[in-house]
C-alpha cells in the first residue's frame, strides 16, 4: 500500500509540472501598492488567478510563485480600482450625444454655441446641458425669447448643470401642452408678468423631458459603451448609477453577460410603482458585474436652482424656502416598501429640511442601529442638531466632494452666514458615522475621480482658490479620501467583501498611476495621469 501511494504521488507531481504551488495568471511586482485593507498596508506585489487576487506581499516572495506572466511595474503606484459611489453613468453616456454647455460664461455664449451646432439634434430636439447662471456676470435666470426667435419650429431644452432646472422654448411648451395655468407637484413653471418664461424647476423639467422620445436600443448601447470607455480612462472600475428603470438595468445586464460592458455597476432602481412591483416579484439581483438591491428617491431639488428644501427661507430669496418633490406620505410609503422587500433606500437630500425629514423617517422605519446601510445622497446642508442621526440609525452619508468646491462661490448667498457652517461638512459627517462614501454625481461634475480626491483633501478649486481652502476644517485626509472612493464606497453598496481593496480573495480590479496620491504635491493631485486600468486582472485601459 505504501508503494502504491508513493507511485500515485509521483504521477500527480509529474502531472502538475513538479511545481510546489499552482500556477497563477500574473504577478505584478516592483510597485508601491496601496491595498487599502484594514491596516492600510503597502506591498510590493500582487498575484492574480482567474480574476481574483491570490496573494499580496513582497516582490521576492511572490516571484517564487509559478506564473504565466510576470510584470515589472518599475516603481509605479497601484490602488484599488476607483469606485464612484454616486453618478449617472447611463445618463452621462446618453448626454454625450447632446450639446454641452459647461463653462459658458453668459446666456449669449449659450446662444452662440447653439447656433454653431444648430444642426445637432437629439431625437428631433435641440438638447443642451451644463449651463449655470452662477458662473455668469448677470446671475439672473434667462428667458425663452431668444430661443423662440432662433428656433421657432424646433423644440429646445437646455438643462441646467444639476439637472434640476431647464430652459425651453415655446415650441417645446406647445408640444408638452404647457400653458400659464399648468402646475405640477414638486416643480414650477416660472412666470413673469403672468407669462411663461420657459424656465422649469425640478418636476416641471421631468414633465417636459418625458415627452422627448427615447433613443433606440442601438443608440443606448453606443451610449453605455462610450461612457465605459471614458470612465476606464480615468481609473473607474465600479460605478453606482443613482436611478435607473428596469428596462435600462436589463439592457446593462445583457451587455455585461455578452462581455461588451465590463464596467462593474451598482444600480439604484428609480422608485416607481412599476419598478417596485418588478423587484417585489423578482427580488435582489447580483452577478459578477451588476448589483441591484436599492431604490433611489428624491426628497428635494438643488441649491443652485433654489429647489432645495430649507427649514428657513433662502437668504437671497426671503419669500422662498424651496420644496419637496414628493408628499411626505409618499416618502414614508417608499421607506416602508423598501424595508418590507429588503432593499436599501438611498434618498437625494440637499436642504436642511429635506435632510431632517428623511433622517427622521429613516429612523422611524429602521428603529435604531442596523446593517441595512440606508443612505442620504448629498447630505449637503444640515442643521447642527441632525448630524447625530447618521450614527443613531446607521445611515451612510454619500457625498460629492467637488460639489463643495463648485458651489463655494455662491452657496453662502443661498443659505447665509450661519447655515453655511454646517453645509458640505464632510469631516463632521465622517466623524459622526465613522465612514463616508464619495462620488462625483457626473455628469453634474466631471467624471475624473481624482478631481474629487483633490477637492476632498484641499477644499480648493483647480486654480488653488481659496488660499486656505473652503471651510478647511471639513477637509479629509488623503487616506480618508482614498477610502471614501474605494472600500467605503464598496461598503455603501454591500460589496466590501469582494471589492474596494486589494486583498486575497477579492476581485483584481486596480489602477496604476504615474504619481503617488499619498505623497504628490497637493496642487498636482487632480493632474495625475492614469497609466492603466484593470478589471478582473484584465487590462481595460
Amino acid at each position: 500500500m505504501q508503494k502504491l501511494f508513493y507511485f500515485f504521488c509521483v504521477i500527480s507531481l509529474g502531472w502538475m509540472g513538479c511545481s510546489s504551488s499552482p500556477k497563477v495568471d500574473a504577478i505584478y511586482y516592483n510597485a508601491k501598492i496601496y491595498t487599502v485593507d484594514s491596516a492600510f498596508s503597502i506591498v510590493e506585489a500582487i498575484a492574480i488567478k482567474d480574476g481574483k487576487i491570490v496573494a499580496t506581499g513582497s516582490s521576492s516572495d511572490l516571484l517564487k510563485m509559478d506564473a504565466i506572466e510576470k510584470i515589472d511595474l518599475k516603481g509605479q503606484f497601484v490602488y484599488p480600482g476607483f469606485y464612484d459611489a454616486h453618478c449617472h453613468f447611463y445618463g452621462y453616456g446618453v448626454d454625450l450625444k447632446k450639446t454641452w454647455l459647461i463653462g459658458t460664461t453668459s446666456f449669449d455664449a449659450i446662444i452662440d454655441t447653439l447656433v454653431k451646432y444648430q444642426d445637432r439634434r437629439f431625437m428631433g430636439w435641440v438638447f443642451g446641458r451644463g449651463w449655470d447662471q452662477n458662473d455668469w456676470t448677470d446671475k439672473s435666470y434667462p428667458n425663452k425669447s431668444k430661443l423662440d426667435s432662433l428656433f421657432p419650429d424646433v423644440p429646445v431644452i437646455l438643462l441646467r448643470i444639476d439637472g434640476h432646472a431647464a430652459l425651453v422654448n415655446q415650441k417645446a411648451l406647445d408640444i408638452c401642452k404647457v400653458n400659464e395655468n399648468s402646475s405640477v407637484i414638486g416643480g414650477q413653471f416660472i412666470k413673469q408678468n403672468g407669462k411663461l418664461t420657459g424656465l422649469l424647476i425640478d418636476n416641471a423639467v421631468d414633465f417636459v423631458k418625458l415627452k422627448i422620445p427615447t433613443p433606440g436600443t442601438p443608440d443606448l448601447i453606443e451610449a453605455l459603451l462610450a461612457a465605459q470607455k471614458n470612465c476606464f480612462e480615468v481609473g473607474l472600475t465600479n460605478v453606482t448609477d443613482a436611478g435607473l428603470d428596469v428596462s435600462t438595468i436589463l439592457l446593462i445586464d445583457s451587455l455585461q453577460k455578452a462581455n461588451q460592458l465590463k464596467m462593474r455597476m451598482n444600480a439604484m432602481v428609480s422608485f416607481t410603482k412599476d419598478n417596485l412591483e418588478y423587484y417585489r416579484k423578482n427580488g435582489k439581483y447580483h452577478s459578477d458585474r451588476l448589483n441591484v438591491q436599492s431604490f433611489k428617491l428624491y426628497a428635494d431639488g438643488a441649491l443652485g436652482s433654489r429647489g432645495a428644501c430649507l427649514l428657513h427661507p433662502y437668504a437671497d430669496m426671503p419669500d422662498h424656502s424651496g420644496f419637496l418633490l414628493s408628499t411626505v406620505d409618499s416618502i414614508i410609503y417608499a421607506a416602508q416598501q423598501a424595508k418590507e422587500i429588503g432593499f436599501q433606500l438611498n434618498t437625494h437630500c440637499i436642504g436642511d429640511s429635506a435632510n431632517r425629514l428623511l433622517l427622521k423617517i429613516y429612523g422611524e422605519v429602521l428603529k435604531g442601529k442596523n446593517d441595512l446601510r440606508w443612505r442620504i445622497e448629498h447630505a449637503q446642508v444640515l442643521s447642527p442638531d441632525d448630524f447625530s442621526l447618521f450614527s443613531q440609525y446607521s445611515i451612510i452619508p454619500s457625498v460629492q466632494p467637488t460639489h463643495a468646491t463648485s458651489d463655494m462661490y455662491w452657496a453662502k448667498d443661498r443659505v447665509g452666514e450661519e447655515r453655511i457652517k454646517t453645509a458640505y461638512a464632510y469631516k463632521k459627517l465622517l466623524k459622526e458615522r465613522g465612514m463616508i462614501a464619495a462620488g462625483s454625481d457626473f455628469p453634474v461634475e466631471a467624471i475624473n475621480p481624482l478631481f474629487g480626491f483633490y477637492a476632498a483633501v484641499s477644499r480648493k478649486d483647480q486654480n488653488n482658490f481659496p488660499e486656505n481652502g473652503f471651510q478647511p476644517e471639513n477637509a479629509l485626509t488623503r487616506e480618508e479620501a482614498l477610502k471614501a472612493m474605494t472600500i467605503w464606497a464598496a461598503y455603501a453598496g454591500f460589496e466590501e467583501s469582494y471589492r474596494g481593496s486589494l486583498e486575497k480573495g477579492k476581485d483584481a480590479d486596480f489602477v496604476i498611476l504615474e504619481k503617488d496620491l499619498m505623497q504628490a504635491d497637493e496642487k498636482e493631485l487632480f493632474k495625475i495621469k492614469v497609466l492603466q486600468t484593470h478589471i478582473a486582472g484584465g487590462r481595460v485601459f
